[in-house]
């Protein structure tokens, strides 16, 4: 049975969102140019906005993380990761399909999304196993 490290997955996808938070909040000119939306400050309103969902979702990570989580335990904090990060990655995906010229640091994010969406599917759909300890 394959075991996953919850605290491990839970710190990662909170250090992930977190930074992707504090960029989208704090640079939303510098990334709106960056992505191609111009400087547009309905682009930015939207893009700071958005660095708040992921920044709030990063904080339920980092303050989850030491928590039993799996099967019935926490239900709601693994579901709502899958969802994100399985409904991310199929829009990124969706995206790269359509168009090959896409840049290249999307297919990196796709990626991640869907490992972290395979991690938290897994996370979700075992219980968590019991540490053993030496005796």
């Amino acid at each position: 049975m394959l075991r996953i490290n919850t605290k491990l997955i839970m710190t990662l996808s909170a250090i992930t969102l977190g930074a992707i938070g504090v960029a989208l909040t704090f640079c939303p000119v510098e990334v709106s140019v960056w992505i191609g939306l111009g400087s547009a400050i309905n682009f930015q309103v939207i893009l700071q906005l958005l660095g708040g969902l992921y920044f709030g979702f990063a904080m339920l990570n980092w303050m989850s993380k030491g928590s039993i989580i799996g099967g019935i335990y926490n239900k709601p904090i693994s579901i709502a990761n899958f969802a994100h990060y399985f409904i991310g990655a199929m829009a990124l995906i969706k995206a790269l399909l359509r168009n090959q010229n896409l840049p290249g640091y999307l297919w990196i994010a796709a990626s991640v999304y869907a490992i972290f969406a395979l991690c938290f599917w897994i996370i979700f759909s075992r219980s968590p196993v019991a540490e053993t300890t030496a005796q």
